[in-house]
């Protein structure tokens, strides 16, 4: 049995702290994350700078370890790629880059499946397995990097946690993640190019704005009342509306960051003028924009795409609220969040 950890597991402050307790000195640690995220170092053996007694301790403790591709998908249309990565225990997880005019874009999942059973979204197609450990989101990432560098050269620059999974059903690891993606001696990128997206988990809001008050945050709204939220977010019957907002004003009372509002158009469900006058309504309190998303079909579920989403945006902007509309991308692969690990289930 491998009692090995990974060491991506590990934050810089929490890996000093193994190490020594392991009779290796503090600053090895730092070593170690030079080697494993600059060097990408796969070998612990492979660590000159470390004295030899101290890389068989290394080797005994803990592993160097990767995610495998199991698929890969592109959109020949927009360049976003779609990986699914084989885990350790052989389940499957999704992360999709995509890239801009300021570079590429990753978005991680923090869940094998989803318990969160929102209405519309495929990742709930199949129920929460289990929670990502911190190094399977960190390895996301690195499996990214690695490919983006082998094909063109280059690596993430931003990072959103929006795939599968409710990423405050998995906070301890989360934040571990989060502390090591932003960490300059490891994946060093800014807290303000880092997006967390919740579908509403409201003591957890307080929680993530005292510990990141730099990292962006994103709520998955999509509807302007109860009665809708409840119809398609069973989230929203433990924490409605009133609760939630109650946690996002408290939130903004610490930390000085704008609050995205995402908002998926349904067809014939929320996207009536008086729902954005409701919406408008709703989030002017707040210094904040609306992120309104195309809707990917997807085969499971009746929704339907809008064809209100030009009248909704008018009305949004027309009552003082920013707008913007989320490029559609990876509607050739299935990039809608749990799609491709549902089909390659399906198909098995």
């Amino acid at each position: 049995m491998n009692n090995k950890q990974s060491i991506y597991s590990f934050t810089l402050q929490a890996l000093e702290e193994k190490i020594v307790s392991l009779g290796l000195k503090k600053y090895n640690a730092l070593q170690i994350f030079q080697w494993i995220y600059q060097k990408n170092c796969q070998s612990f053996l492979n660590m000159s700078n470390i004295a030899k007694t101290s890389l068989a301790i290394l080797e005994n403790n803990f592993e160097i370890n990767k995610l495998q591709i199991e698929n890969k998908w592109i959109d020949e249309n927009d360049g976003t790629i779609k990986f699914l990565f084989k885990l350790g225990d052989g389940q499957h997880v999704e992360t999709v880059v995509m890239k801009f005019d300021y570079g590429y874009s990753v978005c991680i999942s923090t869940q094998v499946g989803c318990n969160m059973g929102c209405k519309f979204c495929a990742s709930g197609l199949l129920k929460k397995i289990r929670n990502l450990s911190t190094d399977e989101m960190v390895l996301q990432i690195l499996g990214v990097n690695e490919y983006l560098q082998r094909n063109s050269g280059a690596k993430v620059s931003n990072v959103v946690v929006m795939g599968i999974g409710e990423p405050f059903d998995n906070y301890e690891n989360l934040s571990n993640a989060l502390k090591i993606i932003k960490e300059n001696h490891a994946i060093g990128i800014g807290s303000r190019h880092i997006t967390v997206s919740t579908c509403g988990v409201a003591p957890k809001i307080i929680e993530f704005g005292n510990d990141f008050n730099q990292i962006n945050l994103a709520i998955s709204l999509h509807a302007p009342n109860n009665e809708i939220r409840d119809k398609i977010m069973p989230v929203n019957k433990a924490y409605p509306l009133q609760v939630l907002f109650n946690a996002l004003r408290k939130y903004s009372s610490t930390v000085n960051r704008k609050i995205t509002f995402e908002y998926l158009l349904l067809g014939g469900v929320n996207d009536s003028v008086q729902n954005a006058v409701e919406l408008s309504k709703l989030v002017k309190e707040f210094e904040c924009y609306v992120n309104l998303i195309i809707y990917n079909s997807v085969d499971e579920h009746s929704f339907k795409r809008s064809a209100n989403s030009k009248s909704f945006a008018e009305t949004l902007i027309h009552n003082g609220v920013k707008v913007t509309t989320r490029l559609e991308r990876g509607s050739r692969i299935s990039a809608a969040c749990g799609q491709l690990r549902a089909n390659h289930e399906k198909n098995k």
